[in-house]
C-alpha cells in the first residue's frame, strides 16, 4: 500500500461526535509513551501529522485522520479510511475523575463505532510483560473486537532483549487466549514494519468493501 494524502480531520469528545462511519477505520491505542504519535506519522510518511510528546497524556481525544491510499505508487484505484489516535491508558497525570472519563470515551468508541475494522494495540518492545497491556488485550477479546499487537521501539534495545520480550509476551496471552492475534515488530525510526502494518490494512480494506468484514 501506498499511502497518496494523510490528512487531520478532528478530535471528538465522544464517539457520537465523531465522523460519518462512512469509511473502514483503524484506531491505534496502548500505553502513554509507547511511541504511537512516531509510528502513525511513519506510516503515512508526515513527521507532523500525529502531535508526538514527552509528556504521557498528551492525547485526549479520540483524534480522526482521512487516509487516501492506493495498492501501490502510480496505481490510480484510490481508496479513503479512517486512521484513530486513541488516548493512551495507564500512566498519565490526570485526576481520577478525568481517567474515568477517557476509559468510558474510549469503551464506547470501541464498542459502538460501527465501522471500525481492527484495533492495533501497541507494546513497548523493550519491556517484560505489563499486566495493564494484558489486561486491554483481554478485555478486547471479552468485547470481540479485532486487534493486531505492534510492538514498538524496537530499536531503542537489543534484538535479543526485544525477542525475549516479544514471546514472554505472547506465551503471557497465551494462558487466557485460545487464539494469538496477529504481530508486527516495529520501528518508526528505521521504518520497521511499516510494510507489514499497511499492507494488512490494505487487506482489511479490500475485505470491508466488498462486505466480508
Amino acid at each position: 500500500m501506498h499511502i497518496k494524502k494523510a490528512e487531520y480531520i478532528i478530535s471528538s469528545p465522544s464517539f457520537e461526535k465523531c465522523p460519518a462511519p462512512d469509511k473502514p477505520e483503524y484506531a491505534f491505542i496502548g500505553r502513554s509513551n509507547v511511541g504511537k504519535s512516531s509510528l502513525i506519522n511513519m506510516l503515512c510518511n508526515n513527521e507532523k501529522l500525529a502531535k508526538t510528546s514527552n509528556s504521557p497524556g498528551k492525547t485526549q481525544m479520540i483524534n480522526h485522520f482521512e487516509i487516501r491510499s492506493v495498492p501501490k505508487a502510480g496505481d490510480f484505484n484510490e481508496t479513503q479510511w479512517y486512521l484513530v489516535d486513541l488516548p493512551g491508558y495507564g500512566f498519565a497525570k490526570i485526576s481520577q475523575s478525568s481517567r474515568r472519563r477517557w476509559e468510558q470515551m474510549i469503551e464506547n468508541y470501541l464498542r459502538k463505532r460501527e465501522n471500525l475494522v481492527n484495533v492495533f494495540v501497541l507494546i513497548d518492545a523493550r519491556h517484560s510483560p505489563q499486566k495493564l497491556d494484558l489486561e486491554f488485550i483481554k478485555r478486547l477479546g471479552l468485547w470481540e473486537i479485532p486487534l493486531t499487537i505492534v510492538f514498538t521501539k524496537s530499536d531503542k534495545e537489543k534484538q535479543a532483549i526485544v525477542s525475549k520480550n516479544v514471546k514472554s509476551f505472547l506465551e503471557s496471552l497465551r494462558k487466557t487466549q485460545q487464539f494469538l492475534p496477529q504481530h508486527f515488530v516495529t520501528s518508526s525510526e528505521k521504518k520497521l514494519g511499516k510494510k507489514n502494518v499497511l499492507g494488512l490494512i490494505g487487506e482489511m480494506n479490500e475485505g470491508f468493501l466488498s462486505g466480508k468484514i
